[in-house]
């Protein structure tokens, strides 16, 4: 929908490939759907939910075999963004690194877009 001719709306690091495709595997999911709603303290908060089925709006990204789809509303929002599965001493989760982010929230939950990408919603 907002896409370049030949570049993903996202891209997948390999960790993040690997962890999204086990956890297809194990519950025999179709994939990963990635959006943005409003909330938080900064304004919006990524979601994340598991698909059986694939909405034929969704921007797709296969990689690695992983699958994630981009849900309509959340393109704009995302296009650009890399994902990343990160493990640490005391946690582990996906991670978003997204150009289009202005401001975050100090616990990194809720994130702020640039203005003129929020106000044409």
């Amino acid at each position: 929908m907002f896409g370049i001719p030949g570049k993903q709306a996202v891209t997948i690091t390999d960790r993040a490939a690997a962890q999204i495709a086990k956890l297809m595997v194990k519950d025999g999911h179709q994939g990963l759907r990635i959006g943005v709603k409003k909330g938080g303290c900064a304004g919006m908060e990524y979601t994340m939910d598991y698909v059986d089925e694939v909405n034929p709006l969704d921007e797709v990204v296969e990689q690695g075999g992983a699958r994630v789809m981009i849900a309509p509303m959340a393109q704009m929002f995302l296009f650009g963004t890399e994902i990343d599965y990160e493990v640490s001493l005391l946690e582990s989760g996906f991670k978003f690194k997204n150009p289009n982010v202005v401001d975050a929230c100090g616990c990194g939950e809720s994130i702020k877009f640039d203005e003129n990408l929020t106000q044409s919603e």
